[in-house]
Protein backbone atom coordinates (compact mmCIF):
# COMPACT_ATOMS: atom_id res chain seq x y z
CA UNK A 1 0.00 0.00 0.00
CA UNK A 2 1.72 3.43 -0.75
CA UNK A 3 1.62 5.93 1.23
CA UNK A 4 -0.70 8.15 -0.31
CA UNK A 5 -3.49 5.59 -0.11
CA UNK A 6 -2.68 4.94 3.43
CA UNK A 7 -3.09 8.58 4.13
CA UNK A 8 -6.58 8.73 1.81
CA UNK A 9 -7.82 6.10 3.43
CA UNK A 10 -7.01 7.45 6.91
CA UNK A 11 -8.47 10.74 5.82
CA UNK A 12 -11.33 9.32 4.42
CA UNK A 13 -11.98 7.47 8.52
CA UNK A 14 -11.78 10.88 9.89
CA UNK A 15 -14.10 12.47 7.89
CA UNK A 16 -16.51 9.72 7.73
CA UNK A 17 -16.05 9.90 11.64
CA UNK A 18 -16.47 13.82 11.97
CA UNK A 19 -18.03 15.16 8.94
CA UNK A 20 -21.84 13.60 9.36
CA UNK A 21 -23.10 16.04 12.24
CA UNK A 22 -22.04 18.99 10.60
CA UNK A 23 -23.04 17.79 7.10
CA UNK A 24 -26.85 16.99 8.70
CA UNK A 25 -27.60 20.90 8.83
CA UNK A 26 -28.29 21.10 4.71
CA UNK A 27 -29.21 17.50 4.24
CA UNK A 28 -30.92 14.68 6.10
CA UNK A 29 -30.69 11.05 5.10
CA UNK A 30 -26.57 10.59 3.27
CA UNK A 31 -24.95 12.56 6.23
CA UNK A 32 -27.27 10.71 8.86
CA UNK A 33 -25.80 7.12 7.49
CA UNK A 34 -21.67 8.61 7.47
CA UNK A 35 -22.58 10.15 11.00
CA UNK A 36 -23.78 6.19 12.68
CA UNK A 37 -21.52 4.42 10.11
CA UNK A 38 -18.50 2.86 12.39
CA UNK A 39 -14.63 2.99 11.75
CA UNK A 40 -13.47 -0.23 11.00
CA UNK A 41 -10.23 -1.84 12.17
CA UNK A 42 -9.17 -4.73 10.31
CA UNK A 43 -7.35 -7.06 13.02
CA UNK A 44 -5.14 -10.27 12.19
CA UNK A 45 -4.66 -12.49 14.78
CA UNK A 46 -1.61 -15.18 14.93
CA UNK A 47 -3.85 -17.99 16.27
CA UNK A 48 -5.47 -20.50 13.72
CA UNK A 49 -9.50 -19.91 13.74
CA UNK A 50 -9.71 -23.05 16.37
CA UNK A 51 -8.05 -21.48 18.79
CA UNK A 52 -8.63 -20.52 22.41
CA UNK A 53 -6.45 -17.44 21.71
CA UNK A 54 -9.28 -16.36 19.13
CA UNK A 55 -11.53 -16.86 21.78
CA UNK A 56 -9.36 -14.29 23.94
CA UNK A 57 -9.19 -11.78 20.65
CA UNK A 58 -12.57 -12.00 21.24
CA UNK A 59 -13.56 -10.70 24.41
CA UNK A 60 -11.14 -7.78 23.52
CA UNK A 61 -13.13 -6.44 20.49
CA UNK A 62 -16.70 -7.00 21.91
CA UNK A 63 -15.53 -4.79 25.24
CA UNK A 64 -14.42 -2.04 22.41
CA UNK A 65 -17.10 -2.20 20.42
CA UNK A 66 -19.81 -1.66 23.56
CA UNK A 67 -17.53 0.54 24.92
CA UNK A 68 -17.17 2.90 22.01
CA UNK A 69 -20.51 2.60 21.63
CA UNK A 70 -21.15 1.15 18.19
CA UNK A 71 -18.12 3.97 16.40
CA UNK A 72 -15.82 1.14 16.41
CA UNK A 73 -16.11 -1.90 14.65
CA UNK A 74 -13.39 -4.58 14.49
CA UNK A 75 -13.04 -7.35 12.17
CA UNK A 76 -11.22 -9.61 13.18
CA UNK A 77 -9.32 -12.39 10.98
CA UNK A 78 -7.12 -15.24 12.13
CA UNK A 79 -4.03 -16.30 11.02
CA UNK A 80 -2.96 -16.48 7.37
CA UNK A 81 -6.06 -14.66 6.28
CA UNK A 82 -4.14 -11.98 5.07
CA UNK A 83 -0.28 -12.75 6.10
CA UNK A 84 0.84 -15.67 7.83
CA UNK A 85 1.10 -15.80 11.80
CA UNK A 86 5.02 -14.38 12.04
CA UNK A 87 4.31 -11.17 9.30
CA UNK A 88 1.44 -9.63 11.38
CA UNK A 89 3.85 -6.79 12.76
CA UNK A 90 5.18 -6.03 8.85
CA UNK A 91 1.87 -5.85 7.96
CA UNK A 92 0.93 -3.73 10.46
CA UNK A 93 4.06 -1.48 9.72
CA UNK A 94 2.70 -1.12 6.60
CA UNK A 95 -0.90 -0.56 6.87
CA UNK A 96 -2.31 -3.89 5.30
CA UNK A 97 -3.42 -4.23 8.61
CA UNK A 98 -4.75 -1.45 11.38
CA UNK A 99 -4.32 -3.94 14.04
CA UNK A 100 -2.90 -7.27 15.18
CA UNK A 101 -3.26 -9.55 18.13
CA UNK A 102 0.19 -11.54 18.26
CA UNK A 103 3.21 -12.00 20.71
CA UNK A 104 6.62 -9.95 20.16
CA UNK A 105 8.40 -13.06 20.21
CA UNK A 106 6.82 -13.90 16.10
CA UNK A 107 8.83 -11.02 14.92
CA UNK A 108 11.98 -11.90 16.97
CA UNK A 109 13.75 -12.19 13.34
CA UNK A 110 13.95 -8.35 13.31
CA UNK A 111 15.85 -7.95 16.40
CA UNK A 112 16.16 -10.64 19.56
CA UNK A 113 15.58 -7.86 21.98
CA UNK A 114 11.91 -8.59 21.10
CA UNK A 115 11.83 -11.65 23.06
CA UNK A 116 12.46 -9.44 26.18
CA UNK A 117 9.03 -8.07 26.15
CA UNK A 118 7.69 -12.13 27.23
CA UNK A 119 9.86 -14.33 26.49
CA UNK A 120 13.57 -13.50 27.93
CA UNK A 121 15.23 -14.47 31.12
CA UNK A 122 13.32 -15.71 34.14
CA UNK A 123 14.81 -13.73 36.84
CA UNK A 124 12.45 -14.43 39.56
CA UNK A 125 9.37 -12.88 38.47
CA UNK A 126 6.16 -14.20 36.72
CA UNK A 127 3.83 -12.91 33.71
CA UNK A 128 2.07 -10.67 36.26
CA UNK A 129 5.26 -9.19 37.25
CA UNK A 130 6.85 -8.78 34.21
CA UNK A 131 3.82 -6.95 32.75
CA UNK A 132 3.89 -4.45 36.12
CA UNK A 133 7.83 -3.70 34.36
CA UNK A 134 5.97 -3.27 31.49
CA UNK A 135 3.53 -0.53 32.71
CA UNK A 136 5.34 0.64 35.73
CA UNK A 137 9.18 -0.22 35.19
CA UNK A 138 10.57 1.36 32.01
CA UNK A 139 9.32 -1.40 29.76
CA UNK A 140 7.22 0.08 27.38
CA UNK A 141 9.82 2.87 26.79
CA UNK A 142 12.05 0.32 26.05
CA UNK A 143 9.73 -1.09 23.74
CA UNK A 144 8.97 2.10 21.88
CA UNK A 145 12.18 2.76 21.61
CA UNK A 146 12.84 -0.74 20.00
CA UNK A 147 10.32 -0.75 17.60
CA UNK A 148 10.16 3.31 16.63
CA UNK A 149 13.70 4.32 16.95
CA UNK A 150 15.69 1.23 16.55
CA UNK A 151 13.77 -0.62 14.04
CA UNK A 152 11.68 2.56 12.61
CA UNK A 153 7.96 0.51 12.43
CA UNK A 154 5.12 2.84 12.37
CA UNK A 155 3.36 0.97 15.27
CA UNK A 156 1.69 1.80 18.68
CA UNK A 157 2.08 -1.75 21.11
CA UNK A 158 0.34 -2.76 24.27
CA UNK A 159 0.43 -5.75 26.07
CA UNK A 160 -2.19 -7.50 27.96
CA UNK A 161 -3.13 -10.89 29.51
CA UNK A 162 -0.18 -12.36 31.88
CA UNK A 163 0.12 -15.76 30.42
CA UNK A 164 0.74 -18.83 33.19
CA UNK A 165 3.75 -20.26 32.52
CA UNK A 166 4.04 -22.00 29.65
CA UNK A 167 4.74 -25.74 29.85
CA UNK A 168 8.09 -27.81 28.42
CA UNK A 169 5.76 -29.71 26.43
CA UNK A 170 5.33 -32.56 24.40
CA UNK A 171 7.15 -35.92 24.50
CA UNK A 172 6.99 -39.54 23.20
CA UNK A 173 9.09 -40.97 26.34
CA UNK A 174 9.88 -39.43 29.16
CA UNK A 175 12.71 -36.89 29.95
CA UNK A 176 13.75 -36.81 33.61
CA UNK A 177 17.47 -35.36 33.46
CA UNK A 178 18.82 -32.25 30.92
CA UNK A 179 21.34 -35.05 29.42
CA UNK A 180 17.80 -37.15 28.19
CA UNK A 181 16.91 -33.72 26.45
CA UNK A 182 20.17 -34.05 23.72
CA UNK A 183 19.39 -34.28 20.19
CA UNK A 184 15.44 -33.59 20.45
CA UNK A 185 14.35 -32.02 17.51
CA UNK A 186 12.09 -29.51 19.54
CA UNK A 187 9.87 -26.67 18.76
CA UNK A 188 9.98 -23.50 20.32
CA UNK A 189 9.94 -19.64 19.66
CA UNK A 190 12.72 -16.53 20.35
CA UNK A 191 15.20 -16.54 23.10
CA UNK A 192 13.74 -20.03 24.13
CA UNK A 193 15.05 -21.42 20.75
CA UNK A 194 18.36 -20.15 21.88
CA UNK A 195 18.05 -21.31 25.42
CA UNK A 196 17.06 -25.14 24.34
CA UNK A 197 19.41 -25.17 21.37
CA UNK A 198 22.17 -24.79 24.19
CA UNK A 199 20.93 -27.49 26.13
CA UNK A 200 21.86 -29.72 22.93
CA UNK A 201 18.00 -29.61 21.13
CA UNK A 202 17.99 -29.11 17.63
CA UNK A 203 15.08 -26.42 17.73
CA UNK A 204 12.93 -25.24 14.82
CA UNK A 205 10.22 -22.15 15.28
CA UNK A 206 7.05 -22.64 13.85
CA UNK A 207 3.82 -20.82 14.20
CA UNK A 208 1.33 -22.78 16.41
CA UNK A 209 -0.84 -24.27 13.66
CA UNK A 210 2.31 -25.60 12.01
CA UNK A 211 3.39 -27.99 14.77
CA UNK A 212 1.41 -31.16 14.87
CA UNK A 213 1.55 -31.84 10.99
CA UNK A 214 5.31 -31.04 11.42
CA UNK A 215 5.51 -33.68 14.40
CA UNK A 216 3.38 -35.93 11.87
CA UNK A 217 6.25 -35.93 9.64
CA UNK A 218 9.36 -35.68 11.86
CA UNK A 219 10.17 -32.81 10.96
CA UNK A 220 10.18 -32.01 14.85
CA UNK A 221 9.52 -34.82 17.77
CA UNK A 222 8.99 -32.69 20.63
CA UNK A 223 7.35 -29.41 20.94
CA UNK A 224 6.08 -26.45 23.32
CA UNK A 225 3.20 -24.19 22.55
CA UNK A 226 1.75 -22.51 25.40
CA UNK A 227 -0.90 -23.90 27.51
CA UNK A 228 -3.50 -27.17 27.56
CA UNK A 229 -6.08 -25.50 25.88
CA UNK A 230 -4.43 -24.81 22.71
CA UNK A 231 -2.52 -28.06 22.79
CA UNK A 232 -5.42 -30.01 22.77
CA UNK A 233 -7.61 -28.32 19.85
CA UNK A 234 -3.82 -28.32 18.12
CA UNK A 235 -4.53 -32.56 18.79
CA UNK A 236 -1.45 -32.70 20.68
CA UNK A 237 -1.93 -35.95 22.16
CA UNK A 238 -2.43 -37.56 18.94
CA UNK A 239 0.97 -37.28 18.74
CA UNK A 240 3.05 -37.41 21.75
CA UNK A 241 1.57 -38.81 25.63
CA UNK A 242 3.72 -37.35 27.65
CA UNK A 243 3.14 -33.80 29.08
CA UNK A 244 5.67 -31.66 31.12
CA UNK A 245 4.33 -29.03 32.72
CA UNK A 246 6.25 -26.03 34.36
CA UNK A 247 9.62 -24.92 32.63
CA UNK A 248 11.52 -21.51 33.06
CA UNK A 249 11.67 -21.34 28.47
CA UNK A 250 8.80 -19.33 28.53
CA UNK A 251 7.34 -18.18 31.99
CA UNK A 252 5.93 -14.50 31.95
CA UNK A 253 5.06 -13.97 28.22
CA UNK A 254 1.93 -11.90 27.80
CA UNK A 255 -0.58 -10.83 24.09
CA UNK A 256 1.34 -7.78 22.12
CA UNK A 257 -1.67 -5.80 20.71
CA UNK A 258 -0.68 -3.87 17.87
CA UNK A 259 -2.06 -0.77 15.61
CA UNK A 260 -0.58 1.06 13.06
CA UNK A 261 0.77 4.44 14.26
CA UNK A 262 -0.95 6.71 11.58
CA UNK A 263 -4.20 4.89 11.83
CA UNK A 264 -4.05 5.07 15.53
CA UNK A 265 -3.27 8.58 15.83
CA UNK A 266 -6.04 9.66 13.16
CA UNK A 267 -8.76 8.59 15.63
CA UNK A 268 -10.23 11.09 17.97
CA UNK A 269 -8.69 10.91 21.57
CA UNK A 270 -11.75 9.11 23.38
CA UNK A 271 -11.15 6.31 20.65
CA UNK A 272 -7.60 5.92 21.26
CA UNK A 273 -8.06 5.52 24.84
CA UNK A 274 -11.03 2.42 23.96
CA UNK A 275 -8.43 0.27 21.89
CA UNK A 276 -5.39 0.92 24.51
CA UNK A 277 -7.26 0.22 28.07
CA UNK A 278 -9.47 -2.52 26.42
CA UNK A 279 -6.53 -4.28 26.36
CA UNK A 280 -6.49 -3.39 30.49
CA UNK A 281 -10.08 -4.87 30.04
CA UNK A 282 -9.31 -7.58 28.36
CA UNK A 283 -6.62 -8.79 29.91
CA UNK A 284 -9.05 -9.43 32.91
CA UNK A 285 -11.31 -10.93 31.17
CA UNK A 286 -8.74 -13.70 29.35
CA UNK A 287 -7.29 -14.30 32.63
CA UNK A 288 -10.70 -15.60 33.79
CA UNK A 289 -11.34 -17.73 30.77
CA UNK A 290 -7.87 -18.74 31.20
CA UNK A 291 -8.23 -20.51 34.31
CA UNK A 292 -11.71 -22.24 33.55
CA UNK A 293 -10.43 -23.23 29.99
CA UNK A 294 -7.17 -24.63 30.84
CA UNK A 295 -7.61 -26.03 33.65
CA UNK A 296 -10.60 -27.99 32.56
CA UNK A 297 -8.49 -29.34 29.41
CA UNK A 298 -5.84 -30.37 31.67
CA UNK A 299 -7.97 -32.27 33.18
CA UNK A 300 -9.70 -33.78 29.28
CA UNK A 301 -5.71 -34.12 28.41
CA UNK A 302 -5.19 -37.31 31.10
CA UNK A 303 -8.28 -38.80 31.63
CA UNK A 304 -9.91 -38.80 27.96
CA UNK A 305 -6.58 -39.08 25.83
CA UNK A 306 -4.81 -41.23 28.31
CA UNK A 307 -1.66 -38.66 28.50
CA UNK A 308 0.65 -38.78 31.48
CA UNK A 309 1.22 -35.06 33.22
CA UNK A 310 4.58 -34.52 34.91
CA UNK A 311 5.99 -31.57 36.51
CA UNK A 312 9.58 -31.02 34.82
CA UNK A 313 12.48 -32.27 37.12
CA UNK A 314 14.79 -30.49 39.19
CA UNK A 315 17.31 -31.40 37.22
CA UNK A 316 16.17 -29.78 33.72
CA UNK A 317 15.32 -26.59 35.49
CA UNK A 318 18.44 -26.17 37.01
CA UNK A 319 20.25 -27.11 33.47
CA UNK A 320 17.72 -23.98 32.44
CA UNK A 321 19.02 -21.44 34.85
CA UNK A 322 22.53 -22.30 33.73
CA UNK A 323 21.86 -21.91 30.03
CA UNK A 324 20.16 -18.83 31.08
CA UNK A 325 23.33 -17.27 32.14
CA UNK A 326 25.17 -18.16 29.65
CA UNK A 327 22.71 -16.30 27.34
CA UNK A 328 22.50 -13.21 29.21
CA UNK A 329 26.29 -12.70 29.17
CA UNK A 330 26.14 -13.17 25.47
CA UNK A 331 23.37 -10.98 25.04
CA UNK A 332 24.67 -8.51 27.27
CA UNK A 333 27.26 -7.47 24.45
CA UNK A 334 24.45 -5.66 22.95
CA UNK A 335 24.07 -2.20 24.11
CA UNK A 336 20.39 -1.92 23.96
CA UNK A 337 19.56 -5.70 25.27
CA UNK A 338 22.10 -4.77 27.84
CA UNK A 339 19.81 -1.68 28.58
CA UNK A 340 16.73 -4.36 28.90
CA UNK A 341 18.02 -6.81 31.25
CA UNK A 342 19.25 -4.05 33.72
CA UNK A 343 16.02 -2.70 33.68
CA UNK A 344 14.71 -6.14 34.27
CA UNK A 345 16.58 -7.00 36.41
CA UNK A 346 16.41 -4.11 38.69
CA UNK A 347 12.60 -4.66 39.25
CA UNK A 348 12.64 -8.39 39.62
CA UNK A 349 15.12 -7.69 42.37
CA UNK A 350 12.63 -5.47 43.97
CA UNK A 351 9.48 -6.10 43.65
CA UNK A 352 10.11 -10.28 43.17
CA UNK A 353 11.76 -9.73 47.01
CA UNK A 354 8.53 -8.48 47.98
CA UNK A 355 5.62 -11.18 46.18
CA UNK A 356 8.23 -14.04 47.46
CA UNK A 357 8.55 -12.80 50.59
CA UNK A 358 4.54 -12.20 50.76
CA UNK A 359 3.71 -15.25 49.27
CA UNK A 360 2.05 -18.41 51.03
CA UNK A 361 3.43 -21.68 50.01
CA UNK A 362 -0.07 -22.07 48.09
CA UNK A 363 1.08 -25.92 47.39
CA UNK A 364 1.13 -26.71 51.29
CA UNK A 365 -2.47 -25.52 51.73
CA UNK A 366 -3.46 -27.36 48.20
CA UNK A 367 -1.73 -30.51 49.87
CA UNK A 368 -3.64 -29.75 52.84
CA UNK A 369 -7.24 -30.26 51.44
CA UNK A 370 -6.30 -32.06 48.49
CA UNK A 371 -3.92 -34.74 49.63
CA UNK A 372 -1.83 -36.88 47.21
CA UNK A 373 -3.09 -34.88 43.90
CA UNK A 374 -0.43 -32.78 43.15
CA UNK A 375 2.25 -34.13 41.15
CA UNK A 376 5.67 -33.27 42.94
Amino acid sequence: MTDKAKLDRRSFLRRAAIAGPVAAAGTLAAPAVLAQSPIVVKMQTSWPASDIWMDFAREYIDRVEQMSGGRIRVDLLPAGAVVAAFQVMDAVNDGVLDAAHTVPVYWYGKHKGASFFGTGPVWGGNANTMLGWFYQGGGAELYRELTQDILGLDVYGFMGFPMPAQPFGWFKNEVNTAADLNGFKYRTVGLAADLLQAMGMSVAQLPGGEIVPAMERGVIDAFEFNNPSSDLRFGSPDVAKHYYLSSYHQASESFEFLFNKDFFDDLDEDLQAILKYGVEAASTSNTALSMKEYSNDLERIETEFGVTVHRTSQDILSAQLKAWDQLIEDLSQDEFMKRVMDSQRDWIEKVGYYELMNSPDLALAYNHFFPGKLKM
